[in-house]
């Protein structure tokens, strides 16, 4: 009886795991660039009362005999499908057309911590370098680094931020990341952004403020124009919006309020049939 107690505690406790992902995935639906999150249950180990047993010449064989203990989160993945871009005409705004992050900065050249992130709207700070919302650095190709065989760039020694000449006007993006601007009335090639692809997406890590680390599940993020190397275009004046699908996230809600409703009562009416065996010895 006392099984039936534990199973509805884990009920209740992963019930509640998964409730806190999908509030975080509705807080983020007005999101850019964010990427749902999903719990997955399993169960735990069974206790076995009887084995399975072999057939012999004058009866049947029989099944086990097993007493599930509840259940676990299995796993909590990331959705990364693309969400749909959003046209906001601003010259800066960029949204991926396909697999690919853009390559984030912080700190000094040569000791540059790396994110990554869907997240494209970009600015222009005071020192008139290419910043994310946050501040940080948006990496781009150094213009004299020569990609391997394969189209892809070293992440060390081949990436530089971006700095337009505040002097430039009519900056713009085309959907290779290439960024050219107008001095006076001469096109000038400002740089070039970088995007990064990962062999499995699924496991880059949240770090905050939209942005990704690799793990050891991720693989190494490889270097490359937009539009080579597998990655995706640009789109130039749109911004990717959340992943989010409301009536989806409403109708697990509405699964999950039920799921932990009754595991509670599990708890309950366990609670009730100790009560009436203790009742039993007065």
């Amino acid at each position: 009886m006392m099984r039936s107690l534990y199973s509805g505690v884990t009920g209740l406790r992963n019930h509640q795991t998964r409730m806190d992902v999908i509030g975080n995935n509705i807080a983020n639906v007005n999101t850019v660039g964010y990427k749902s999150s999903r719990v997955i249950f399993q169960d735990i180990y069974s206790q076995t009362v009887k084995p399975a047993t072999a057939a012999s010449a004058t009866t049947g064989g029989t099944n086990p005999q097993q007493i599930g203990l509840g259940m676990q989160v299995a796993t909590i993945d990331v959705m990364h499908t693309k969400g749909t871009p959003q046209y906001t005409g601003y010259a800066l705004d960029l949204s991926i057309d396909g697999d690919g992050y853009f390559v984030i900065g912080s700190g000094t050249p040569g000791n540059y911590d790396f994110t990554y992130t869907r997240a494209g709207n970009l600015y222009v700070d005071s020192q008139n370098y290419l910043v994310d919302a946050n501040g940080n650095y948006v990496m781009g190709i150094d213009p004299t680094a020569t990609p391997d065989a394969d189209g892809l760039y070293d992440i060390t020694t081949d990436l530089v931020a971006i700095q337009i000449d505040p002097s430039y006007t009519d900056v713009s993006i085309d959907s290779t990341g290439q960024i050219t601007a107008l001095d006076g009335s001469t096109t000038q090639d400002v740089g070039t952004v970088s995007v990064a692809t990962f062999s499995n997406s699924n496991g880059l890590e949240k770090c905050g403020e939209n942005s990704y680390r690799p793990t050891v599940n991720s693989g190494s993020a490889a270097i490359c124009q937009p539009s080579t190397a597998g990655s995706g275009k640009l789109n130039p004046g749109t911004l990717e919006m959340s992943n989010v699908d409301l009536t989806a996230e409403f109708a697990d809600m509405i699964v999950t309020q039920r799921g932990f409703q009754a595991n509670s009562r599990i708890i309950t009416t366990t609670d009730e049939m100790l009560e009436e065996i203790v009742n039993m010895v007065r």
